[in-house]
């Protein structure tokens, strides 16, 4: 190809699928702006949202473009952009009652900090409601450390798209009779999520509200850790029923939990707060059942929960099953010793802001 125009670019693009949407990206109206200079082409890839497949499909356009041009010299110059197409608010309203018409309850796990099994927590609560009857979904919202598919053997899965209402939603995944959801399903394992705080807010939304739930009794949302703009964005978008907030006995992890129950409670946010998880509670070796060693201190929990008069509702144990079971995708709470997730998961449909039938 020795002179080219603009729709001989069109046409080499058109040859690029996205392959979550099936369809070219030229057709989806992802390309804008390709210009043709001496030795230069240059165009943008623009998303309504945030893509984890746009890295890989700029790569293609680049490779695809270089291989039709016979010139070496000519250099591809491809920009990624995401400009949200902000819709009404009323279709927000619709999109979100279509999604969530049917889940009775929203349950968000959060933490101050990392580093304090909030995700077991999330993953094992999950399946505790589920072996109790309930109907059962979880998302993962950590946009930035995605453990759910690992979590749960799911790493390859990859969820469908359904149109049929006329709307573009994503179905879960099912297993474990529970519907799962994450980010790291729509990116690869090694692949960093390098989003500012409006875009990570915006696919956090989507994992909940593009979302095909069905008939739910609770769908239990993994917050990422902390306190920040992501979560108040989240949290104040979505109808939730409560928060449970987890943390250790440290001292440490008690003083970033002040953080997670205040912005809970907050005059922007205003959600009830169910209760606290103390997690690694204490250590009891196989060979000695009846003993207990508080590594991380003792009843720091217990404490923090008197003191914001919230309830405690499960103090877990450290049990070396409940990592391991973590790592091979098979939660703990699927085997018939994890009394403390059946005792959180029946705490939590006792207080008076869940509602099941």
């Amino acid at each position: 190809m020795s002179k080219i125009d603009i729709s001989d670019i069109n046409d080499i693009l058109k040859t690029i699928i996205h392959p979550e949407r099936e369809t070219d990206i030229v057709s989806l109206g992802l390309i804008e702006d390709i210009i043709i200079e001496e030795k230069r082409i240059k165009f943008k890839i623009v998303t309504p949202s945030p893509d984890p497949l746009i890295s890989g499909i700029k790569k293609r356009c680049i490779e695809a473009i270089k291989s039709k041009i016979d010139n070496p010299e000519i250099n591809v110059s491809v920009m990624e952009l995401v400009r949200e197409r902000k819709p009404h608010k009323k279709l927000i309203l619709e999109q979100e009652h279509h999604a969530l018409e049917k889940v009775k309850n929203i349950i968000a796990v959060a933490s101050g900090k990392g580093g304090v099994g909030k995700s077991t927590v999330a993953v094992n609560l999950a399946v505790a409601l589920s072996k109790l009857g309930y109907k059962v979904g979880l998302t993962d919202a950590d946009v930035y450390g995605p453990s759910i598919p690992k979590m749960t053997a799911t790493e390859d899965a990859k969820p469908l798209v359904d149109d049929s209402s006329g709307k573009e939603m994503i179905l879960p995944i099912e297993k474990f009779g529970i519907k799962w959801m994450s980010i790291g399903y729509f990116a690869k394992p090694d692949q960093p999520l390098i989003w500012r705080g409006p875009m990570a807010s915006n696919a956090l939304k989507q994992m909940i509200l593009q979302i095909e739930w069905g008939e739910l009794d609770f769908l239990i949302v993994d917050l990422p850790p902390g306190t920040g703009d992501i979560h108040i964005s989240l949290v104040h978008d979505i109808p939730l029923s409560g928060a449970v907030i987890v943390t250790t006995p440290q001292e440490i992890a008690l003083l970033d939990v002040q953080k997670g129950i205040n912005m809970f409670r907050s005059e922007k946010i205003s959600k009830p707060v169910l209760g606290l998880v103390e997690n690694m509670s204490w250590f009891t070796p196989k060979e000695l059942p009846n003993n207990r060693y508080y590594i991380f201190g003792k009843n720091g929990g217990k404490k923090m929960a008197e003191h914001f008069s919230i309830p405690l509702l499960a103090q877990i144990p450290i049990v070396l099953e409940i990592g391991e079971s973590g790592d091979s995708g098979a939660p703990y709470a699927l085997t018939d010793v994890s009394e403390a997730f059946l005792t959180l998961a029946r705490n939590i449909i006792d207080t008076d802001s869940v509602f099941v039938e």
